[in-house]
């Protein structure tokens, strides 16, 4: 990682420089970004069926944890939706939202307390890298049910009287997404339902510093699978060097 100078030699830790009783805001603003940096917190969520076997597991996992060696404070947590799927909604936790915590049912608080545990560790990551594979054009039913729990009124976005105010802010998302066809461009783009869908959630409630990266045109044959894994890993690698 490439630590930023501020005036001292380029490559190591800055260190605030005092005038009188006062640090210098020069050095003490990137010295504190520095440190930022080091005690970074990623959050990896995977949502592939496929398991550890989805391209989308595998990119988004390389990306996490590629990001976790350059940070050598940092934290990983780790959302395996497809190993530890999430209980779809349902009337208990939509009821329970609305009443008070003492007031709820061990359904409703059982409910309730997934949704506050998901929106915790979101709440807690600097960083979300989320990998996506494409399941009848749009998201898996896997990743659709995490922004279910989520995105709660009150909590991750508020009602405004002209929109919606996102709450969940300052964070950087890396969005994975993975699909058999070609959805960037040509005659399928408008049946996307994944990529803009997904950006929209994350929008939605605050996250609007995404970056996509996209390994599309797997299903084209074993060439095609070939050269699309090739250009993901060259984008992988180029995000890692604008990260460091």
């Amino acid at each position: 990682m490439r630590v930023p100078s501020c005036g001292a030699k380029a490559g190591t830790i800055p260190s605030p420089m005092r005038f009188g009783n006062r640090v210098s805001e020069d050095y003490l603003v990137p010295f504190l970004s520095y440190l930022g940096v080091l005690m970074s917190h990623i959050l990896l969520i995977t949502s592939s069926p496929r398991g550890a076997d989805g391209l989308s597991t595998r990119f988004a996992g390389d990306l996490a944890r590629k990001f976790a060696g350059q940070r050598p404070a940092s934290t990983l947590t780790i959302r395996d939706l497809s190993a530890h799927p999430l209980p779809h909604i349902d009337a208990a936790y939509v009821d329970g939202r609305m009443v008070a915590p003492e007031a709820r049912t061990p359904a409703q608080a059982e409910a309730v307390s997934l949704a506050e545990t998901l929106i915790a560790e979101l709440r807690a990551a600097d960083t979300i890298v989320i990998g996506s594979a494409m399941t009848n054009f749009g998201p898996s039913t896997q990743l659709r049910t995490w922004f279910d729990y989520v995105i709660w009124p009150g909590v991750t976005f508020n009602y405004g009287s002209q929109s919606m105010e996102g709450l969940v802010t300052g964070k950087k998302v890396y969005l994975v997404t993975t699909s058999g066809g070609v959805f960037s461009e040509g005659p399928f783009a408008p049946m996307d339902y994944q990529a803009g869908y997904l950006k929209h959630l994350l929008g939605f409630i605050g996250m609007t510093d995404v970056e996509l990266l996209r390994v599309e045109g797997t299903a084209y044959g074993p060439e095609a699978a070939q050269a699309a894994i090739e250009k993901a890993d060259a984008a992988v690698d180029a995000l890692l060097a604008r990260a460091a």
